[in-house]
């Protein structure tokens, strides 16, 4: 049997996949059965920070794999509580962190968080959590709920979880606010929303209101995270203090992980939350190693320089194809470029594939960059080459 064949007959049909066998990665270029090298403009929806084949994470994981990858949460594990320490050190916050196994448990534990918080700081019990359109926040019952595209509120799944509602701007979220209300939910750039980035200045009057009415700002960061955006958090960025940041993607540079930081320290118990996997020894090694390569990246203005070089070459892209795309947008190494229309975008996704660059699709008609944040000049210049064929024709 091939690949294909095996897939569909024992893998539930949940994607829309290409059938591509890839068999070795280095750094931003993939290698298929036959040889076939593909520049990825996707680093894995985000999640492949430092590069395919990255040797120093993999030295990591191998040597921490020939002593211990498991022991439960029910015993200390180092490379968790240092791993808690270095995103304290890297966010510049005070907060502690529950570790998870992707970014849907993290916003799931965000919202657990949020609803304790409801239901022992106020006289009456406060549950409800306001999102915003077009956001993403993941596939669980409940965070399919937060997310605000009604598409996704299929009725195959119902009933859903109550309590959460999405207003289409930040503007709105001040008159949706009752005395219910516990927390906002959003995305500094909505990832599957289309690459878009809000307003620093709506962004920084929203956090200021929320801490004045104590009403929590949840950040959900599971794909701006861990410098995709040029610093560590898209928070720092904006300059502002949420109350709880979800991450995960990026973090453990292809090893899964979820991570839930908060400045509400003492707001859980044990026994109010936990997780089988959540910060073992594997996946906690990982991520400090990847944090430990991206701190030193950013610090010598690696990052900075790959950022500036990603985005020159997009812009001359962008331009030099103006009939297909109407605007360029995104922050740092997540980036966007919208099209046209619909079918248009597919076909540019379908046909960059077969000229051996994988690039992505965000909302409706949005062409979504997330390279590895090492990404060399050398694969940029080659992707974008690659794409500039794919565009030829159309």
């Amino acid at each position: 049997m091939t690949l294909e064949e095996i897939d569909k007959e024992y893998v539930l049909n949940t994607y829309a996949r290409n059938y591509v066998n890839f068999k070795k990665g280095v750094n931003a270029t993939l290698y298929d059965e036959n040889e076939k090298d593909y520049i990825d403009f996707t680093s894995g929806i985000g999640v492949v920070s430092v590069g395919h084949g990255n040797e120093q994470v993999a030295d990591a994981i191998c040597k921490q794999a020939k002593n211990i990858t498991h022991i439960s949460n029910l015993y200390a594990i180092e490379p968790q509580a240092k791993l808690g320490q270095l995103l304290t050190k890297l966010s510049g916050y005070d907060v502690a962190t529950f570790f998870a196994n992707s970014g849907a448990e993290a916003n799931e534990g965000a919202i657990k968080i949020a609803r304790k918080y409801g239901e022992t700081k106020f006289d009456n019990k406060r549950y409800k959590v306001i999102t915003l359109e077009h956001s993403f926040h993941g596939r669980t019952i409940t965070t399919v709920k937060a997310t605000g595209q009604k598409d996704m509120h299929k009725d195959d799944f119902a009933p859903y979880p109550d309590g959460f509602s999405f207003d289409k701007k930040i503007n709105d979220i001040y008159e949706s606010i009752d005395d219910e209300t516990v927390a906002v939910m959003i995305e500094l750039v909505q990832g599957e929303g289309g690459v878009q980035p809000f307003e620093k200045s709506e962004v920084q009057k929203l956090a200021k209101f929320l801490k004045e009415n104590d009403i929590l700002l949840i950040v959900d960061e599971v794909q701006t995270g861990c410098f995709r955006t040029g610093e560590f958090l898209a928070s720092n960025l904006y300059e502002i203090k949420p109350d709880i940041i979800t991450m995960a993607k990026g973090l453990g540079g292809g090893v899964p992980i979820g991570a839930v930081l908060t400045t509400h320290k003492d707001i859980l118990k044990a026994g109010d939350h936990g997780s089988t996997f959540g910060g073992n020894f594997l996946c906690t090694v990982a991520a400090l190693e990847v944090c430990n390569i991206l701190e030193k990246y950013k610090n010598n203005g690696a990052l900075d320089e790959a950022i500036i070089y990603f985005e020159t070459k997009l812009e001359e892209f962008y331009s030099n194809n103006k009939n297909i795309f109407t605007q360029s947008v995104g922050l740092g190494l997540m980036r966007g470029l919208r099209v046209n229309d619909a079918d248009t975008l597919a076909t540019i996704i379908k046909k960059a594939f077969e000229n051996g660059v994988l690039v992505l699709k965000a909302g409706k008609n949005t062409l979504r960059f997330l390279p590895p944040l090492t990404i060399s000049k050398k694969e940029i210049d080659e992707g974008f080459k690659r794409l500039g064929k794919t565009v030829e024709k159309i």
